[in-house]
């Protein structure tokens, strides 16, 4: 088994993760993905013996729509928040073709205009979060792992300097130490991997 199937072997028994891919396209935007968290966590907690949902605090839905009004976004986490309800962890549904206009204002640095998803995926503030499902009009996964899975095998947390400040990568790795003591951090100053 390689280590994408492996990969979703872990994070489609999730009943979370499975529930989010399953009722997704209902949303009926474009270029959507389940991100980050509910995704490398799940993947810690099956390597560390915890159990499903440990630690994880909610499930990223990006989606990218050049609308960039807040009424149009906010028309889709409405409709978000009724078909996942019922689910162990809030959904957090965000247009990614949006994040330019509120980034500076919550991070304190100001972030390009994404082109797509995946470009929102690769700016992730550590290498292990990069990652990203999605299902093809068939239902079947596809992943987006632009840096592989090396880091989230091994329980690295390794800085992603691309856009998030050093404060931001900080607190989050200091965070999930906190609940996944097995994790190896690496320093913000630690060079990136080629």
């Amino acid at each position: 088994m390689d280590d994408e199937q492996r990969f979703l072997r872990i994070v489609l028994a999730d009943p979370t993760v499975a529930a989010v891919l399953e009722r997704a396209p209902a949303l009926g935007v474009e270029d959507w993905w389940l991100t980050a968290g509910v995704l490398f966590q799940t993947v810690w907690n099956e390597l560390t013996g915890r159990p499903a949902g440990s630690g994880i605090r909610d499930a990223d839905l990006f989606y990218f729509d050049e609308d960039t009004s807040w009424a149009a976004e906010d028309a889709v986490i409405r409709a978000g928040a009724g078909l996942f309800a019922d689910l162990a962890v809030p959904v957090e549904i965000r247009n990614e073709a949006r994040v330019h206009l509120w980034y500076a204002e919550h991070f304190g640095v100001p972030a390009p205009p994404f082109r797509d998803c995946a470009d929102a995926i690769d700016h992730f503030a550590a290498v292990c979060c990069c990652l990203g499902v999605t299902v093809d009009a068939d239902g079947s996964p596809r992943v987006y792992a632009p840096h592989g899975f090396d880091d989230l095998f091994g329980l690295v947390v390794r800085p992603n300097r691309r856009l998030a400040p050093r404060e931001v990568y900080e607190t989050k790795a200091a965070r999930w130490l906190g609940e996944w003591p097995e994790l190896t951090v690496l320093p913000w100053g630690v060079e990136p991997r080629a």
